[in-house]
C-alpha cells in the first residue's frame, strides 16, 4: 500500500496514462487525473475513485502545470509521485518536418516533463523524498524512421531522466523512465493497420503487443518503497524487442 501518497500523472486521460493512474488507485494512492482534450475519460475515471481528481493541465503552458499542481496540493497535499506521461505522436517524413514540428513535439514530450518536475520538485527536495517517473519509448532509445522528432525527443527525456538522478538522488528524489515498445492503445492503432504491422509484431520475441497493465505495473513498482534504490534507469518493457 502507498500509505495514501500523492501521485500526478500527466496524460491520463486515455491509453498508458489512463491505465497507470487506474493502478495507482488500486495501489491505494490519491491521484491527480492530469488531462488536457479528454476531459470527460478523465472526469469518468476520477469519479470511479473518492481518491482520484481529475485536472486540467497542458504540458506546454507552465501556468497551467501550477495551476494543476495548486489544485492537486489543495485537495490532496504534497505530491509525492510524478509521472511524467503526456505525450503526442506524428507520423511525417523527416524531409517534410517543418520547425514548428519539432518545435511542438519538443515542447510536448520532453520540455512537458521538464516544466512538470522544475515546479514539483522543490516539495519534494523540501520533504527528502519523492518520485519522478518518465514515460519514454523504445523509440527514444533505437531511433525512429516515421516519427523522427518523437524519437528525438524521447531520447532527450531519458537523458534528462539520468540528469534528475544524479542532481537529486542524494536528497532522497528518485528518477527513473520506463520505455515501452509496441503498447495495445489507441495511438498506435493506425501504425497497426499498416500491412507490415504483423511483420513487426512477429518481430518482437515475446510475439505479441503489451498491455497497458504491464507498463502501469512497472509504475507503481518505481513509485513503491520497494524501488527506493533505484534510480537513473530505464526500465524496458518492450516483449525483448530491444535490448539496451
Amino acid at each position: 500500500m502507498s500509505g495514501g501518497k500523492v501521485a500526478f500523472v500527466t496524460g491520463a486521460s486515455r491509453g498508458i496514462g489512463r491505465g497507470i493512474a487506474e493502478a495507482l488507485l488500486a495501489a491505494g494512492y490519491q491521484v491527480a487525473i492530469g488531462y488536457n482534450t479528454g476531459k470527460n475519460l478523465a472526469v469518468s475515471t476520477a469519479d470511479s475513485s473518492k481518491t482520484a481528481l481529475a485536472v486540467h493541465v497542458d504540458v506546454s503552458n507552465a501556468l497551467s502545470i501550477e495551476k494543476a499542481v495548486s489544485q492537486t496540493e489543495k485537495q490532496f497535499g504534497p505530491i509525492d509521485i510524478l509521472v511524467n506521461n503526456a505525450g503526442i505522436a506524428q507520423q511525417k517524413p523527416f524531409l517534410e518536418l517543418e520547425d514548428t514540428d519539432w518545435e511542438r513535439m519538443i515542447s510536448v514530450n520532453l520540455l512537458g516533463a521538464v516544466r512538470c518536475s522544475r515546479c514539483i520538485l522543490p516539495s519534494m527536495i523540501e520533504r527528502k523524498r519523492g518520485r519522478i517517473i518518465n514515460i519514454s519509448s523504445i523509440g527514444g532509445q533505437w531511433g525512429g524512421m516515421f516519427q523522427v522528432h518523437y524519437a528525438a525527443a524521447k531520447a532527450g527525456l531519458i537523458n534528462f531522466t539520468m540528469s534528475l538522478a544524479k542532481l537529486y538522488s542524494r536528497q532522497g528524489v528518485t528518477c527513473n523512465a520506463i520505455a515501452p515498445g509496441l503498447i495495445e492503445t489507441d495511438m498506435i492503432a493506425q501504425e497497426m493497420q499498416d500491412p507490415a504491422a504483423e511483420a513487426r509484431i512477429e518481430g518482437i520475441p515475446m510475439g505479441r503487443l503489451g498491455s497497458v497493465q504491464e507498463v502501469a505495473a512497472t509504475v507503481v513498482f518505481l513509485a513503491s518503497d520497494a524501488a527506493s534504490y533505484v534510480t537513473g534507469q530505464t526500465i524496458n518493457v518492450n516483449g525483448g524487442l530491444y535490448f539496451g
